[in-house]
């Protein structure tokens, strides 16, 4: 069978058909501690619609406004931080893999592409909204496009304009799982864009993060087939015209699936493993703004494979894995199960009058009302 197939195969395990691991799972989460909810507030599962794989993203432009998508097409968003949700848009054949919304009313909603998941006709990557989600128009690429979006990074930045401080929106949307690998980027808060053939330097991109409109890190794998692929993390300090790699793995059968990064120095992204014969799984961190990478044992089970990593500061932090989430409150040295639902894609953290909010999106949406 072809490597590529199985690579889908196990893929679709994980999203569309995480029933089949049960078993597993179960079995394994029998040899482990029992979950405790974090120490200072308990994760509670949101009322969505039924959805019979994960979620892959969710989005708050502030604490009430939210929106979150699936594989179907279909965008629903809540005005009460996620305790409602209406479906606001549905465009069957798109896959919606990830959001970025920049108030209440404008964001941008990135499709994974076709030739890869089934049922997947939509070959726009991009879309922007101005009415909250209602209505979406694709994003003019000047006639280059890219195959799909997995992620997508929003920056508030600003720049001396005819002796003004003009304030700047810097966008950039990046992908995909398979490849092949591009990113679109906007520096004028999406007046225009500019497209970034990443094919001879990556297998796939996952996430990509932003600090300024010149400084950024994408995560991503050497290959587009996971059997023979090592995770890899590359950085621009040019805008994108040039990659630096920061790092390789040196395992086969790994990506870097998503990142997550509490300041401009510190961050910390999930190590990906399809080697089921694997039981060590690992994060990485870096401490000077991606410029090197340590990798951290996080657990000892095979089933946990990582999908979303999220940290509300340097030391508290939460990995979703098909074995459920883990909690760190050291900043990445020991983990511990918390009950967030199995394949946690990401995690947000969102600012609010009485403290931060913390959701995960995979399986089930969840919500933690307060951090440590």
């Amino acid at each position: 069978m072809p490597r590529k197939i199985l690579f889908y195969i196990a893929l679709m395990v994980a999203g569309f058909a995480v029933g089949t691991l049960i078993a597993r799972v179960t079995k394994a989460r029998a040899a482990e501690p029992a979950a405790a909810a974090t120490p200072a507030g308990e994760w509670k599962t949101l009322p969505t619609e039924a959805y019979p794989g994960k979620r892959d993203d969710i989005s708050f432009a502030d604490a009430q406004h939210g929106w979150y998508g699936t594989g179907k097409g279909d965008l629903f968003a809540t005005k009460d931080g996620g305790e409602s949700w209406t479906k606001v848009a549905s465009k069957p054949g798109t896959f919606i893999r990830a959001l970025g919304f920049i108030d209440a009313k404008t964001g941008y909603i990135g499709n994974v592409g076709t030739d890869y998941y089934p049922g997947v006709t939509d070959t726009t990557p991009l879309y922007r909204t101005d009415d909250g989600g209602v209505t979406w128009v694709p994003v003019d690429l000047g006639g280059k496009t890219i195959a799909g979006v997995c992620a997508i990074d929003i920056v508030r930045t600003s720049r001396i304009y005819q002796g003004n401080l003009e304030p700047r929106i810097v966008i950039t949307a990046a992908g995909r799982v398979g490849g092949p690998t591009g990113i679109i980027r906007s520096t004028d808060s999406g007046k225009s864009w500019t497209v970034i053939d990443m094919s001879d330097k990556a297998g796939m991109i996952l996430d990509v993060k932003f600090f300024d409109e010149n400084t950024g890190l994408v995560f991503a794998s050497t290959e587009r087939e996971s059997s023979n692929a090592n995770g890899l993390i590359l950085r621009t300090t040019d805008g994108g015209k040039s990659w630096t790699e920061v790092y390789r793995g040196t395992r086969p059968g790994e990506l870097i699936w998503k990142a997550s990064f509490v300041n401009a120095k510190i961050g910390y992204a999930t190590v990906q493993s399809y080697d089921v014969a694997r039981t060590i799984q690992l994060i990485a961190k870096t401490v000077d703004g991606g410029k090197s990478w340590t990798e951290l044992p996080m657990v000892e089970n095979a089933a946990a494979r990582q999908f979303g990593i999220g940290f509300a500061d340097a030391l508290h932090g939460w990995v979703g894995t098909m074995a459920g989430g883990y909690y760190t409150a050291d900043g990445g040295k020991s983990f511990t199960p918390v009950p967030i639902a199995r394949a946690a894609n990401k995690f947000r953290v969102v600012p609010g009058p009485g403290g931060n909010r913390v959701y995960a999106i995979g399986t089930q949406i969840q919500r933690l009302d307060s951090r440590p």
